[in-house]
């Protein structure tokens, strides 16, 4: 086997975000080397001979050939040991588990998350610590470093790699293990919930509508739903992951999972609904003609914590995103945990676990998960949320009334305006910022503003600092809002504004979320002159 060393050129453009490298699939595969360059820069800070890692991506278009050039560059490098899920397969969760299970370097994970996929899609790369958490800023820095000044990548010259047979073979120092990417997970999740009265729910008629969104979680719950809990043929809809998603969006939300979200609001509705993301660690969850906010749902989970097998012992902490609503807060003061509160981003929580500060934590963005792994978990959330279902007899929305009439209900939205121009989204925030110190004592449309900042935040175990984390502002009322730019698009920016208000009465719970919402909506956007500056009228999506 001859190993080559090939010249090539650094691209200024690698950075990788908090979610890692996340660019349009042509780049990849278009630009030159664009694959190899971030891999070599990868292999360079961590020293990847000798080293053990997990490999793995959720299926989408240019998953297969990229795992094929990382393997022969592993190979070349002298790696010790590269663990790979049969077909390139490996859900965000189920790395995160074969990463701390077999106790590896690291993991390299390639997904772009819950963007589009297909030769006019996304494509991403991320790389997750020993922990299985993904990588922090220290190491997505020093690679990025590496981007800039790396001239030249090796691989070793040889055929591809079978990844259809579950098989290890050993090529010059490096073993290849192809595993299955879904027996270990699924057996972690029997291990954490009651399986046992979950089947029972399912014997006795309970039905779910699962819809993979031809993401990479079909095999997952088809293993766990049809085939470990009972649940009907059928139940999993969209199960076969495919390169371009069917052409969908696999994103877990009202907009995008419209055909579930259309399903469960029609009256041939199951008992619960939910489905997943592109790489499997997002989460939605339906009652019938019932929506479950994600900031609720991880709420209501904690809430539930004493129900499970695995999380029966006493909680030490609990943590939220920043914009996700303070409804987690109030479960944690109630029962005595400590509650954290972090800038967007999931390895903001992995420290917080390997501390054992926190057990669950979860993010708005339709993210929940615990410390069984580092990364966030929508199977998992689902799992849980069967559990609860199980033992108490109640359906979603009785699940979720009683929790609002126990804690106060957070009303709750977040507006995107995705594909902004740039500049005009960055002026919007630029001018924010500048008006924080006038902001308080300001009445907009009879809101009082008690308080506006601009969030950072200091990691109580690492003492990393992290800034410009989002703009807050609070009134006097208690209602909140938040402005953030995200780093998930791959085209323009992506403005998101979060709206929340605190209601502890039951009697005066408007069900109506906009409509409860809406003195705030229009002082926020009055506040930030979002029309005016980026001529946007009308948000893209609305959670």
């Amino acid at each position: 086997m001859q190993i080559e060393t090939i010249s090539t050129k650094p691209y200024s453009d690698q950075k990788p975000g908090t979610s890692g490298l996340r660019k349009k699939t042509k780049v990849f595969i278009e630009q030159n080397n664009y694959l190899q360059n971030f891999i070599q820069s990868l292999f360079n800070v961590i020293q990847i001979k000798g080293k053990r890692l997990v490999l793995g991506g959720d299926g989408r278009f240019y998953n297969s050939e990229s795992i094929q050039i990382i393997l022969k560059m592993a190979i070349a490098g002298e790696a010790k040991q590269i663990i790979v899920g049969q077909n390139g397969y490996l859900s965000t969760p189920a790395a995160s588990v074969e990463i701390r299970k077999n106790k590896t370097d690291g993991g390299i994970i390639l997904s772009a998350s819950h963007n589009p996929g297909g030769i006019n899609g996304d494509f991403g790369i991320k790389f997750d610590g020993k922990n299985g958490a993904p990588a922090p800023e220290s190491v997505t820095n020093a690679i990025y470093e590496q981007t800039q000044k790396i001239d030249s990548y090796k691989i070793a010259k040889m055929p591809d790699i079978d990844l259809m047979k579950i098989k290890t073979k050993t090529f010059g120092k490096t073993e290849v293990m192809i595993i299955d990417p879904v027996k270990n997970y699924a057996d972690l999740m029997e291990k954490l919930f009651d399986f046992k009265a979950i089947r029972t729910l399912f014997k006795n008629g309970f039905s779910l509508r699962y819809d993979a969104l031809n993401a990479v979680t079909g095999p997952y719950a088809k293993e766990i739903f049809e085939n470990r809990l009972g649940a009907p043929k059928g139940t999993v809809t969209n199960g076969i992951p495919l390169p371009d998603f069917g052409g969908g969006h696999p994103d877990p939300n009202l907009t995008y999972a419209k055909k579930l979200v259309d399903f469960m609001y029609s009256n041939k509705a199951s008992d619960m609904g939910a489905a997943s993301d592109g790489d499997g660690d997002r989460n939605m969850v339906l009652g019938k003609k019932f929506f479950v906010n994600p900031s609720d749902s991880i709420a209501i989970l904690a809430s539930y914590a004493d129900i499970t097998k695995g999380y029966k012992k006493s909680i030490s902490g609990v943590a939220r995103s920043m914009p996700t609503s303070r409804a987690l807060d109030l479960v944690a003061k109630a029962n005595g945990w400590d509650m954290y509160e972090v800038p967007t981003g999931w390895k903001f929580f992995g420290s917080l676990m390997d501390a054992n500060r926190i057990v669950f934590c979860g993010e708005e963005s339709f993210g929940a998960g615990s410390n069984h792994i580092r990364e966030k978990d929508g199977l998992w959330a689902i799992l849980f949320w069967l559990n609860i279902l199980a033992k108490t007899g109640l359906s979603v929305e009785q699940v979720v009334k009683n929790f609002w009439a126990t804690y106060g209900r957070c009303y709750y939205s977040r507006y995107d305006f995705e594909g902004v121009d740039a500049n005009a989204a960055k002026q919007m925030m630029d001018g924010l910022i500048k008006k924080l110190p006038e902001l308080k004592g300001k009445t907009v449309d009879g809101l009082i503003i008690k308080k506006a900042d601009e969030f950072s935040y200091k990691d109580p175990v690492t003492k990393e600092k992290s800034l410009h984390q989002g703009i807050r502002i609070f009134f006097k009322s208690g209602e909140r809002v938040i402005f953030r730019m995200s780093g998930t698009g791959t085209q323009g920016a992506t403005i998101r504004i979060y709206f929340e208000k605190l209601v502890k009465k039951p009697q005066q719970m408007e069900l109506d979320t906009q409509k409860a919402l809406a003195k705030l909506i229009k002082a926020a956007l009055k506040i930030s002159r979002l029309s005016q500056i980026t001529g946007r009228k009308e948000p893209s999506v609305i959670t």
